[in-house]
């Protein structure tokens, strides 16, 4: 009843709530006694279904992982800078290089089979891989302490363009290593065991971290969305026309057989004012369907745009401003491979926009310069972090990563 300090419960006895409250931080102290005495021990709980968690995706081979492989749900991208004595030789950097290189490839191999690294002090941590992939690239510093004839022309800062406002928090390094896994605990201790492994050899210049749809959530295959809501990838290419767009064909030379480059830039996207804007100023920009990504000129996600088709006014279906318009491959040696990761850093966010192409001159840089001309979306997103990496070919069991670059 209101007011009284008691409650009666059918079959048991009368007790007050103060002893109630008693009593409960009693058992309290007493099963933390307990547990810290180790006698009180869990019972086992055996999974009723196989976790995908311990899908794995092989590290060695002619082609490193984690770029034409199905995107798992996370990423982490950790830049690195060598730690090199003050006038050392260009032997004694290169022996920097091949030690960094070495590890990176030897820890990649156990981390993505389910292993703990070598002293690993958290091996179990390991033993649910989830999809992971680890892959390295090498900025122009790097690959010049290599042999500076094998720099490819395109191994440089990007152009200045107008819509950047770069920050050097997210600038240049001379070591990149993407970690992707469905796990994020798995992708953490991942890039923190790399981290303690390198830590005498290198330094941490940046970590980016981003997400997409997790597995399970999507078809395999779908698209992902970015924070704006959109369809993000759609154009990517396919089968024949993705190997010779990542790793060269048709007229465009790869910088290494097996080898790819990597542009990663970090695009701030301005949610609030976005929340603003309806529905078909959203898709008229774009140039696509928000809710299905199929282009205004079409009915299906993967429909070609069609940018002559015209409304019973006469006017363009798809704006000429429109992202779609302005990002379209003008030659069919422009198509690269979009492999956006979304993030959210306190009050900003945006996308981890990683593009893989043969050549970045001739595929990225045709492409973010008409986006920097003319693109309607530019008046919500700005891109305040670039870098170039030319990514290494794979490696063979028992070799590492780079070894047939460096001179013998």
């Amino acid at each position: 009843m209101p007011g009284t300090d008691t409650a009666q419960i059918p079959g048991t006895r009368h007790t007050s709530r103060r002893g109630l409250l008693f009593g409960s931080a009693a058992a309290a102290v007493t099963a933390a006694a307990g547990f810290a005495a180790g006698s009180m021990p869990a019972e086992a709980v055996e999974p009723t279904e196989a976790l995908h968690g311990t899908d794995t995706v092989a590290f060695h081979g002619h082609r490193q992982p984690g770029i034409t492989t199905q995107a798992p749900a996370f990423a982490s991208f950790l830049a690195l800078d060598l730690i090199q004595e003050p006038g050392a030789s260009t032997a004694a950097r290169r022996d920097v290089l091949a030690r960094v290189l070495k590890i990176l490839s030897d820890d990649a191999a156990r981390l993505m089979s389910g292993r703990g690294v070598l002293a690993d002090t958290q091996p179990e941590m390991a033993t649910n891989p989830a999809r992971l992939t680890i892959t390295v690239g090498l900025g122009q510093s790097a690959v010049q302490i290599l042999d500076p004839a094998r720099v490819p022309g395109w191994l440089k800062d990007l152009p200045a363009f107008s819509i950047d406002k770069l920050e050097k928090a997210w600038g240049q390094s001379e070591v990149l290593v993407q970690l992707c896994s469905d796990d994020q605990i798995t992708l953490h201790h991942g890039r923190r065991a790399l981290e303690k492994d390198l830590r005498t050899l290198a330094t941490t210049v940046w970590i980016q971290n981003g997400f997409r749809h997790s597995r399970g959530s999507m078809p395999e295959g779908t698209t992902m969305r970015n924070l704006f809501g959109q369809k993000d990838g759609t154009a990517n290419p396919v089968e024949g026309m993705l190997e010779q767009a990542v790793f060269g064909g048709a007229g465009l030379e790869p910088w290494a057989e097996g080898g790819t480059s990597l542009v990663l830039r970090r695009i701030e996207m301005d949610l609030e004012t976005w929340d603003e804007v309806d529905r078909p100023a959203r898709d008229f920009s774009l140039g696509r369907r928000q809710s299905d990504g199929a282009p205004l000129s079409g009915q299906h996600e993967f429909d070609s745009p069609d940018l002559r088709a015209r409304d019973d006014s006469g006017f363009p279906v798809i704006s000429a401003d429109s992202h779609v318009s302005r990002s379209l491959a003008r030659e069919a040696h422009e198509k690269i491979l979009r492999r956006g990761y979304n993030y959210v850093d306190g009050s900003r966010a945006g996308l981890i926009f990683a593009a893989y192409q043969a050549d970045v001159d001739r595929q990225f840089v045709p492409i973010q310069q008409r986006l920097d001309e003319a693109d309607l979306l530019n008046e919500w997103t700005t891109p305040i972090g670039s870098a170039v990496y030319a990514i290494l070919p794979g490696c063979r069991e028992g070799s590492f990563l780079g070894r047939e670059l460096f001179p013998d």
